[in-house]
């Protein structure tokens, strides 16, 4: 996945934090998670209805106009960077739907790509994540109605106004001094909290969080 998808879904995560209701394991060894303990945690952690019935945009409701303003005052450089990766044309195990550029002149182009997974930059909507057909705030969408004319709720145009906050860049790798994690590795509570006070920041409710997993550089040193 690339960061700027992470970057809507996370903001949960940052809620999260900020509120301490994410739990973690005491201990070096961890028994592992229960069907009966991921059930309650869906309860226990659930956004659902606290904007409202209606809300349809979840934890981003915590980026404020007065978070917008305190993410502003941070800028002191004002250099822009890109979290896009180029148009990766190549079939690959990683990538069994690679944009598809065909040149129809030499001033125009026509770009095809499936893109949702990890290997095109994109911003999922919370109508791309369910559990047993049903979506975030309980909605529950006919299937042959979506095939036909897509969902009626949970839409990427709720944030078609962008997404304007603090970003905060959690770098795993280097907080374990490795190039890249291996498939499969967890990253627990405490690899956060590790992360916060090696660079002095702490997460608050509203902030944009980029983990890095090193997948890209994993894929550049191993390849596919």
């Amino acid at each position: 996945m690339r960061a700027i998808a992470i970057a809507s879904v996370c903001v949960a995560a940052a809620a999260a934090l900020s509120s301490g209701v994410l739990i973690a394991q005491s201990g070096e060894s961890r028994s592992p998670v229960t069907a009966a303990q991921y059930e309650q945690w869906k309860k226990e952690l659930s956004n659902w209805g606290r904007w409202g019935a209606d809300d349809q945009i979840g934890a981003l409701n915590l980026i404020t106009p007065a978070k917008r303003r305190q993410a502003a005052a941070l800028v002191k450089d004002g250099i822009s960077v890109s979290l896009a990766a180029d148009a990766d044309t190549t079939k690959a195990v990683d990538n069994p739907t690679p944009y598809e550029v065909t040149m129809q002149g030499i001033s125009s182009d026509r770009i095809a790509v499936s893109y949702h997974g990890i290997a095109h930059t994109h911003l999922d909507s919370l109508a791309h994540i369910n559990e047993n057909g049903v979506f975030y705030n309980g909605y529950k969408p006919d299937a042959d109605a979506v095939v036909k004319q897509g969902h009626s709720k949970n839409s990427i145009h709720n944030v078609k106004n962008g997404i304007v906050t603090r970003g905060i860049l959690i770098d795993i790798p280097r907080l374990k001094g490795v190039p890249y994690l291996e498939p499969g590795t967890p990253i627990y509570v405490e690899d956060l909290e590790a992360w916060e006070k090696q660079a002095g920041v702490r997460v608050s409710a509203g902030d944009a969080l980029f983990v890095r997993t090193g997948v890209w550089a994993r894929r550049a040193a191993r390849g596919p």
